[in-house]
């Protein structure tokens, strides 16, 4: 990613991966590992979570910035370099399934 192209993709959350809100947090994991594994269970702060709400297959991630920019306390640049570093690893994770354009 990394350019404006790829802020003009959409991504959606995997259906093997699950994921409960507890307090402040969102537990995100695969269904499709071992449950024992510990590895695969991923927390995610509130901005993480936020964003893993917004990864619904229809928004752009520009359109995810630009919430986040409005929630949140940060540049449009800031929150660019963090989503795109955030979906990298959602996807090298099998998180997310592939972006439609």
């Amino acid at each position: 990613m990394g350019d404006v192209t790829g802020l003009d993709a959409t991504y959606a959350r995997d259906p093997d991966f699950v994921s409960r809100r507890i307090a402040d947090e969102v537990i995100v994991l695969p269904i499709r590992k071992n449950l024992g594994d510990l590895e695969s269970i991923y927390t995610l702060n509130e901005v993480g979570a936020r964003i893993w709400e917004l990864l619904d297959g229809r928004r752009t991630l520009r359109e995810i910035r630009d919430v986040i920019v409005g929630e949140y306390q940060v540049t449009d640049q800031e929150a660019t370099v963090d989503l795109e570093t955030f979906v990298e690893h959602l996807t090298a994770i099998g998180a997310l399934a592939a972006p439609a354009r």
